[in-house]
């Protein structure tokens, strides 16, 4: 069976987008709390916006809208770039990259990015199975 023939994704791109962004700022407010820095609006905004842009690099590079729930392409490129792209802009602006603090994010963030997408896998699967031929 070709592409042309698979079923389109269930998961529309404006709610994936909102997932892999609440993950994010989930990751970024825990960060925060735990190294007590305060969850502030500014602070939030501040330790966010790399990780965020990351993501949306991804997005726009894997396309992810056409396939918005799936593992691969687009989970694995939104991940990587997130912490990829967020990376360099935490650099780029005077935040730090601590080598832990890398292991952490690409931890928590590939958690977070994909866990969603392969419960979403999983669950659209069992209902296939479910459905009569």
């Amino acid at each position: 069976m070709g592409p042309e023939h698979r079923d389109p994704d269930p998961v529309g791109w404006a709610a994936a987008v909102l997932v892999d962004a609440a993950g994010i700022l989930v990751f970024v407010g825990i960060g925060r709390h735990t190294h007590d820095h305060g969850v502030t609006l500014a602070g939030m905004t501040s330790t966010a916006w790399p990780f965020l842009a990351g993501a949306a690099v991804g997005w726009l590079g894997c396309r992810g809208w056409r396939a918005p729930g799936r593992l691969v392409p687009t989970g694995v490129a939104v991940w990587l770039s997130c912490v990829a792209v967020g990376m360099v802009l935490r650099v780029v602006s005077g935040q730090g990259t601590a080598p832990a603090f890398v292991v952490v994010a690409l931890g928590f963030l590939g958690l977070e990015l994909l866990g969603w997408r392969l419960v979403c896998a999983r669950v659209l699967h069992r209902r296939a199975r479910r459905r009569p031929t």
